[in-house]
């Protein structure tokens, strides 16, 4: 359980008492139902992280719903990205072991996650990490309902695949964005799961992969 599940609980379970107490139990229902609700959204379930190497994890629970290549500077990556409702767990993690060499925060609107162009529209918290020689960058980005992106590491910080690192509070999406030579495993409609779900796999520094083979990180799925 996210601490924020018991500060958003507590209040409501006193006021359902109070009003139980001067009014009528009745009156209470609501309160409790609403407490309820937010012990269960800001649930923290323990995940197995994958150790394959090179795999890249989702940072977030969701449904894929853009896989595509996108231009950042002169350089191109594929960006996958994932939506998460109001009934997914919205702990985020980081997608892979390694170092965070830049944390951006980035005001913006709060246009429906699910459209594209809240991935450069939207507030969101741009994340870079380093490991093993490649650079994955992700996105906490806030949704229609979400007001609040929280992120606890620093520049500097050590990060392993998979480690908790923040959360964004009710709907929103998050994005990854990988070298483009990285062998994607999910394809837009598939449910993943934060920590658990390896979204793709990248290559060895220095690996190229000729035309028509698959990389020795590649599994069946």
């Amino acid at each position: 359980m996210v601490r924020d599940g018991y500060l958003y609980a507590l209040p409501l379970i006193a006021a359902a008492v109070l009003l139980g107490w001067l009014t009528h139990p009745a009156w209470a229902i609501i309160p409790c139902l609403l407490a309820c609700f937010f012990l269960w959204f800001f649930r923290d379930p323990e995940r197995a992280i994958p150790q394959d190497a090179g795999a890249v994890v989702s940072p977030g629970d969701g449904k894929v719903t853009d896989v595509s290549t996108v231009t950042v500077g002169s350089e191109k990556l594929t960006r996958l990205s994932i939506f998460l409702s109001v009934f997914n767990v919205h702990v985020n993690r980081s997608p892979i072991s390694g170092v965070i060499r830049d944390v951006r925060y980035q005001r913006g609107q709060y246009l429906n996650a699910m459209n594209k162009a809240s991935a450069e529209l939207n507030e969101q918290n741009i994340v870079t990490v380093e490991g093993d020689g490649q650079k994955v960058i992700f996105k906490q980005i806030a949704g229609l309902l979400a007001r609040r992106i929280v992120f606890y590491p620093k520049i500097g910080d050590r990060l392993e695949r998979g480690q908790r690192v923040g959360l964004i509070k009710f709907g929103s999406r998050v994005d990854v964005l990988l070298d483009a030579s990285a062998h994607i495993n999910v394809k837009i409609g598939d449910r993943v799961q934060g920590g658990a779900s390896v979204l793709a796999f990248l290559q060895p520094q220095g690996t190229l992969t000729t035309a028509g083979s698959a990389p020795a990180t590649e599994r069946a799925h």
